[in-house]
């Protein structure tokens, strides 16, 4: 199988090769310099290039920024100052680029991705996040109930963006699937209710994802933590699937260890030992961990696609890894490290991404 067709045959829960081996959150920069004083050769600063040096499969990410023109990897801010219209009216010059000439750099991938050498991706920001990125977390809590109709054209400007883009990406590149950058959810649960969900993020994704069908893409939603309660809200509105890297907040009950099994960031078994960050753990961690009848590893249930460390914050040091990556670096101390999350595996038809 070619990278494409692996892709979409797991998240279709039909039967693959081999698992995907991919990292779609991006690595700190500060990360990146300290692996590279422990051996990351120091020419690599571009997520794709560096992935390639990991061993790891061809996938091309492309995120539209909002405030630059430019299509780079990287998560791009706005470092908001938004209180009311005023603000962002005065905001709107510097808001929504035009992305024409990134677009162009495409064009090559497409050939790439037609020839299953490539699994090109896309990442938008969404509803939430857009709106939270402008107005700060407090400011949108209050917004939601003190400036519903600021949300609202924030949130109608954003569609009418995103379309645009979907257009021109058309042209360029068909991705193989689309993230919605949102993180909704935190260790908690979702950040907002399901009232203000179905008020002021829902119809702009049922503007939008007819959209993403038309051009045969997947949309995942990008949320941390605990996404639970949000799985039906989002299938419901004919979300693919979801990316997310959050523990939960009780160790003692991960997500998917409950009345409605998700599978979540962490480690989810009946053992009682809670979720250790590998970058803290001892070396034989991964092959001690307990698997208990009835807690899977979740590629087993299908449509699951493995990650890297989800937390490769810069305290990860490449040598105190386990030696699971499949490139060494100099002396072979420099070790890329996949997590690890165990889940039941019934009753979960939305797809996801994360790590196993």
């Amino acid at each position: 199988m070619n990278h494409p067709e692996r892709f979409r045959a797991i998240m279709n829960y039909q039967p693959v090769d081999r698992l995907p081996v991919i990292e779609w959150a991006m690595w700190w920069d500060q990360t990146i310099e300290r692996w590279k004083g422990e051996g990351l050769p120091k020419q690599l600063n571009d997520v794709f290039e560096i992935s390639e040096y990991f061993g790891l499969d061809p996938y091309k990410q492309f995120w539209f920024s909002t405030n630059q023109p430019t299509i780079a990897a990287v998560q791009h801010h706005v470092d908001g100052g938004v209180a009311g219209m005023d603000d962002y009216e005065r905001f709107l010059p510097h808001l929504y680029p035009d992305h024409s000439a990134a677009i162009e750099t495409m064009k090559p991938w497409a050939a790439r991705q037609a020839a299953g050498e490539a699994v090109v991706w896309i990442t938008l920001e969404g509803f939430f996040w857009f709106p939270r990125t402008l107005m700060g977390f407090v400011g949108l809590m209050y917004a939601f109930i003190e400036q519903p109709e600021l949300i609202h054209r924030i949130n109608e400007d954003l569609l009418r963006f995103n379309l645009g883009l979907l257009d021109q990406v058309q042209h360029a590149c068909v991705p193989t699937f689309l993230t919605l950058a949102e993180d909704m959810s935190y260790n908690g649960g979702p950040m907002l209710g399901e009232n203000h969900f179905e008020e002021f993020i829902a119809p702009y994704y049922r503007r939008l994802l007819p959209r993403v069908k038309e051009m045969n893409a997947m949309t995942i939603v990008d949320t941390d933590g605990d996404v639970t309660l949000m799985v039906p809200w989002l299938e419901r509105l004919g979300v693919d699937g979801v990316l997310w890297p959050g523990a939960a907040a009780d160790p003692a009950t991960p997500p998917g260890c409950g009345q409605y099994p998700v599978p979540g960031g962490g480690l989810c078994h009946a053992s009682g030992h809670p979720p250790v960050p590998l970058y803290l753990a001892p070396h034989p961690l991964r092959d001690d961990l307990p698997r208990p009848a009835g807690a899977l590893p979740v590629s087993q249930s299908g449509a699951a696609a493995p990650r890297g460390s989800p937390d490769a914050g810069p305290r990860q040091p490449g040598g105190d890894c386990h030696q699971s990556g499949r490139r060494a670096a100099t002396g072979n101390h420099f070790r890329y490290c996949p997590s690890y999350t165990y889940t039941h595996r019934e009753q979960y038809p939305l797809r996801a991404t994360h790590g196993i």
